[in-house]
């Protein structure tokens, strides 16, 4: 144990040892440069130097173009370009596959081949939206309250020709969420898609009458409210309805829970309408999501 400890001490005074490095002439053996040196100092010079070209390599490889050199990195132009062509064989995929449905559905016909209906979906009788609260909130009755005395302004600015007569109007906002498709006539798309939610509650926006509910295959379940000034409100995509036709309904009353059913629904949301005198508007232009 002795012995360890006196070469553990040799070592650390060796390391301690202090040298010189001295540049002579080779001439007149005149000094030209000296510079005082321990191993102790050259370790530690010899590892930052060994640190920084580490890590100035490795920043060069990471960064830099120079990495496509390295074998196994690849070029990033080929990668790209391999990106590219995996996207255009998807779409390829797809035409394709509408192409054969296209000629499936052709040669149904020609053979007589009738398609069968659609199987409605059945309604939830699992008592999954049993204990669901549908009463008004305490915000939600101070809200008709103000409505029904006319003590609210509407703080939305209708600029809009075709909306005159609804401008002063308070719209409740049928559902929080996130607006995630707005209203696009020239794309077909004359409402707005609002996810929220699992099983969140949609609400009549104005007072009315429930004039329709049912079931389609693209739309799913749906409910139509008409109210006053000859406006008319759709909810779409339903994964269940509250009311039934004739019931009056209040602002902000419970209509039907947000879900994902019919053929155009491509997850849970609310699909959101509102017409005027027969004709759709922008609901995002008189209500605030």
């Amino acid at each position: 144990m002795d012995k360890k400890v006196s070469l553990w001490q040799r070592l650390q005074r060796w390391l301690r040892n202090k040298y010189r490095f001295v540049i002579l002439s080779d001439t007149s053996f005149g000094e030209k440069f000296s510079l005082k040196l321990t191993p102790y100092g050259i370790l530690i010079a010899v590892s930052a130097i060994t640190i920084v070209m580490t890590t100035l390599v490795i920043s060069l490889i990471a960064f830099t173009p120079l990495r496509e050199y390295i074998p196994g990195y690849g070029n990033i132009t080929e990668r790209k370009l391999i990106v590219n062509l995996g996207n255009k064989a998807d779409s390829l995929e797809q035409i394709v596959e509408s192409r054969d449905d296209y000629m499936n559905n052709v040669l149904n016909v020609l053979n007589g081949k009738v398609e069968g209906k659609t199987e409605k979906p059945k309604k939830d009788t699992t008592g999954k939206y049993k204990n669901t609260n549908i009463d008004p909130t305490k915000i939600d009755l101070e809200f008709r309250k103000g409505y029904e005395e006319n003590q609210q302004t509407n703080n939305i600015a209708i600029s809009n020709s075709k909306l005159k007569g609804i401008s002063d109007l308070v719209f409740f906002t049928p559902i929080k969420g996130m607006v995630i498709e707005s209203y696009n006539a020239e794309n077909d798309h004359l409402g707005v898609d609002i996810v929220a939610k699992e099983n969140e509650i949609a609400k009549s926006v104005l007072d009315g009458t429930v004039i329709y509910t049912g079931f389609s295959t693209k739309d799913g379940y749906v409910i139509h409210v008409q109210h006053s000034n000859n406006l008319t409100s759709i909810y779409k995509h339903n994964a269940d309805i509250l009311k039934k036709v004739g019931n009056k309904v209040k602002a902000g009353e419970a209509l039907c829970i947000i879900g994902n059913t019919g053929a155009l629904s491509k997850g849970p949301h609310l699909h959101f309408e509102l017409w005027y005198n027969g004709i759709p508007i922008n609901p995002q232009e008189v209500i605030g999501f």
